[in-house]
């Protein structure tokens, strides 16, 4: 795609964000900086919770408006292209669609995109690690479940865990307990969807003591399509 300009709605949260500027440059290699496309992040860490504005009803309209005030400002730096560097926040897509409609053809869905690629690699089941909001909104599960794949999720007595392994990214502090609750969430199961982008951060800290089939990194499979939509020419 000739002069591709991504924009990516990030600081939700900054780590996560920092990650997915990381694996632009490793996804885009280039032997001068010109050769990759431009990129413009807007780190909107003054947010309102993605996941309470879903489980609780908490300042939806402030966090939709917010949304919908970034994605308009990268459409006006340029950005063709537009990703959500949050799995949550994918929930409140309709919602802008309303306010700001020409930016929908904008957006790269990193749900749809994994769930994409899960079925291409012909996986049967899968098992999703998210944030609460995730999981209990069923956004993958349904997207997977009209594809045949049958997704399986923590209980919830797990969430606890879950909800201590986003925030010790989220601080970048990390702990023996932190590392042995990630790796009990991990355990027993085979092709994972890192679905909260904090996971992916994690999943890099301790890959070398987990045994797993496939992983799928939501905004890494994003970014890939990009690459795939800039270098077809």
């Amino acid at each position: 795609m000739e002069n591709l300009n991504i924009g990516v709605l990030g600081g939700m949260g900054t780590y996560a964000t920092i990650h997915l500027f990381k694996q632009y440059a490793e996804i885009f290699p280039a032997e001068k900086e010109w050769d990759r496309p431009r990129i413009v992040i807007d780190n909107r860490c003054t947010m309102p919770s993605r996941v309470r504005a879903f489980l609780y009803n908490e300042n939806v309209d402030q966090l939709v408006a917010e949304m919908a005030d970034s994605m308009q400002y990268l459409t006006d730096a340029g950005c063709n292209r537009i990703i959500l560097a949050c799995n949550t926040s994918h929930l409140f897509l309709p919602q802008i669609y309303q306010k700001v409609p020409e930016i929908e053809g904008k957006v790269v869905n990193i749900i749809h995109t994994c769930v994409e690629k899960i079925s291409k690699d012909d996986i049967r089941q899968v098992y999703l690690l998210g944030s609460e909001g995730t999981i209990e909104s069923g956004i993958y599960q349904n997207a997977l479940e009209k594809r045949g794949i049958k997704c399986v999720v923590p209980e919830r007595s797990e969430y606890g865990l879950l909800r201590e392994c986003i925030e010790a990214v989220k601080q970048n502090k990390y702990t023996d307990v932190v590392e042995e609750n990630f790796l009990r969430l991990l355990e027993g199961h085979n092709n994972c969807i890192l679905g909260c982008t904090e996971l992916p951060i994690m999943y890099e800290k301790y890959k070398y003591e987990i045994c797993l089939g496939k992983i799928y990194d939501p905004l890494w499979l994003a970014l890939d399509k990009l690459k795939g939509e800039y270098y077809c020419d």
